[in-house]
């Protein structure tokens, strides 16, 4: 990928090749990038601050490759990594719109930087293995979206991450969602409204006649609504409506862990997420729901975020000593398949 471990013009030996690992966390606002080799220095990181594509073929590959290469290429230039031989890519949707990753992305990263292991993972594993590494329990991954993911290290359990438009309830779209309803209802002096959110949403999108136009036509439509969360967020300590959306979030992500937990010894369950930062009413809401619905599980702050995740699972593929368990839809490993000529 990179030439290293050749004698300089002037005869002088140069380095040993330093080999690596890329990791990407794709979400439904952006996607992260992490390039760093196996001695556990820290990572060189980048970003992209708009998502992948999606279509017809679920999330598109061509489009992630455009995002990533530029990153993968400078920020291993800036680790000092010469050679990427494990990449690990968590991405957003991965579980139903991962086909042509699957499909077509290993062989695209063999060829593009020469990577012979590829993980492909959806982002709730990613969190999890970031938060929580090689125990047994719960996690909650909650950002523009919404998943709940579990394991007792022989199988996983996932559950929602539906999407925006059917489900991912309590994540940051579903919050900006519901506070521009409320928004709304309040234009229209229909029960429910909240004239404090109906002022922030003038502030942010002007009339409220002009909304639609605003946001059902946009392909970043979840990151447009998850936008307005914060405003909610900070409507709440004044506004009952407010407050009443993030106690019903906070009932909806805790619905969600109590799925996926194992029932039986004293699993962990941690939370991740951007979505974590809007902080106050929100986090209080969701340690009682979690404190209620599941008495039996022991809660862990997050060791780390799905993009730490990702670097965690590469390190222990490059190792061979990973322990989580494979699915086709969750995670899957491959080397690079050969080309027939």
């Amino acid at each position: 990928m990179f030439p290293a471990g050749r004698e300089s013009s002037e005869g002088d030996p140069v380095r040993p090749a330093v080999s690596g690992f890329l990791a990407v966390d794709s979400g439904g606002s952006g996607l992260r990038v992490a390039v760093g080799a196996f001695d556990g220095a820290p990572p060189a990181e980048g970003q992209a601050g708009h998502p992948v594509r999606t279509g017809e073929r679920g999330i598109d590959p061509a489009h992630l490759l455009e995002l990533v290469l530029p990153l993968a290429r400078a920020l291993a230039a800036d680790a000092g990594v010469d050679t990427i031989t494990t990449a690990v890519i968590g991405a957003a949707g991965f579980a139903t719109l991962g086909e042509a990753l699957r499909a077509e992305l290993p062989d695209a990263l063999a060829e593009a930087l020469g990577v012979p292991t590829v993980g492909l993972a959806a982002d709730a594993v990613t969190a999890y293995i970031g938060a929580l590494g090689p125990r047994p329990g719960a996690v909650l991954a909650a950002g523009t979206g919404l998943i709940a993911i579990g394991t007792d290290l022989t199988g996983w359990r996932r559950a929602d991450g539906w999407g925006h438009l059917l489900g991912d309830c309590g994540g940051g779209a579903w919050i900006g969602r519901a506070g521009l309803e409320a928004a709304l209802r309040a234009y229209d002096g229909r029960a429910g409204g909240s004239a404090s959110l109906l002022e922030r949403a003038r502030e942010r999108y002007g009339p409220p006649p002009e909304l639609p136009g605003l946001i059902y036509p946009r392909p970043d439509r979840a990151a447009v609504l998850a936008s307005f969360a914060p405003e909610v967020a900070a409507c709440a300590p004044h506004d009952p409506v407010s407050t009443g959306i993030l106690r019903t979030a906070a009932r909806h992500m805790a619905e969600s862990v109590t799925a996926v937990c194992p029932t039986s010894g004293e699993p962990e369950v941690a939370c991740t997420g951007g979505l974590l930062k809007l902080g106050g009413p929100l986090l209080s809401f969701l340690q009682e729901e979690l404190a209620r619905q599941l008495p039996h599980a022991r809660p862990t702050a997050a060791q780390g975020d799905p993009l730490h995740g990702c670097a965690r699972l590469a390190s222990a593929l490059s190792a061979g000593d990973s322990v989580w368990p494979e699915d086709p839809r969750l995670l899957c490993v491959t080397g690079a398949r050969k080309r027939v000529t």
